[in-house]
């Protein structure tokens, strides 16, 4: 019974959010800083699923610039718990299948957001080109999903190079966003399904790496979230068995 309300009470939220927010978003269209407001509100939605979601920001973070967020990506729970990590002025890339998803497709493009044709794969090289372009025209900075999928309990999975490569080629560092593991967590008929950590490491400098070394630059990345997320998954399993 309490997965049935679960389940209502977010599809209603859901639509209402992206109604309310479409509607909002159409006096001015593609605006970056609607992507943080709207992505929060998304956020508060974690309590309804029995989480507790705790996010670990640096107190400097408004100085680091234009940037570009990198974070692991789960599972669909990602919308409720990283969400709440997005800064200011900044956009996600996604794909343009999404688009098409009702309400939810729409609040995604009116807020600013960027799609990508991942099917096509000389559009998507020129998508990148498009996305250094950007810093500069709107003075933004962009979240991307390196892995490129949901890893869905595997683990975090190999990065692709289309962030660091577009980091590289627009001067700006790489700022990785740790998640706890959420694969599993979520039985949605038990009251509480425990904590989520979230955690912004340090900005990573780009200027050091070249285009031929990219790759080192992305396994660099991947090694240190590696390791946090580690961490992470260890302070999680010692605090839920200090409640028991």
């Amino acid at each position: 019974m309490l997965g049935i309300l679960r389940v209502i009470i977010v599809t209603l939220l859901c639509t209402l959010i992206c109604i309310v927010g479409s509607v909002y978003c159409i006096f001015s269209p593609r605006n970056p800083r609607h992507v943080a407001t709207f992505g929060h509100m998304f956020g508060r939605l974690a309590p309804i699923f029995g989480l507790t979601v705790e996010t670990r920001i640096p107190p400097d973070v408004s100085e680091y610039g234009n940037c570009i967020y990198i974070a692991n990506h789960q599972n669909n729970y990602d919308m409720v718990t990283v969400s709440n990590a997005l800064q200011p002025r900044t956009v996600t890339v996604g794909k343009k299948s999404l688009a098409w998803i009702p309400f939810f497709g729409q609040l995604y493009w009116l807020t600013g957001n960027l799609l990508i044709d991942r099917e096509n794969r000389a559009k998507a090289h020129g998508t990148i080109a498009q996305i250094a372009e950007q810093f500069q025209k709107k003075d933004i900075s962009i979240w991307m999903f390196p892995e490129g999928t949901r890893s869905r309990g595997r683990g975090l999975m190999p990065f692709k190079t289309g962030a660091f490569h577009a980091a590289i080629t627009a001067g700006v560092p790489i700022v990785p966003i740790c998640v706890s593991n959420t694969h599993g967590k979520v039985k949605m008929n038990r009251w509480s399904n425990g904590l989520v950590l979230i955690e912004m490491l340090p900005p990573v400098d780009t200027s050091q790496y070249s285009k031929e070394r990219v790759r080192d630059l992305s396994e660099y990345c991947q090694r240190i979230m590696q390791e946090k997320i580690a961490q992470l998954d260890a302070e999680v399993a010692q605090r839920e068995a200090a409640k028991k």
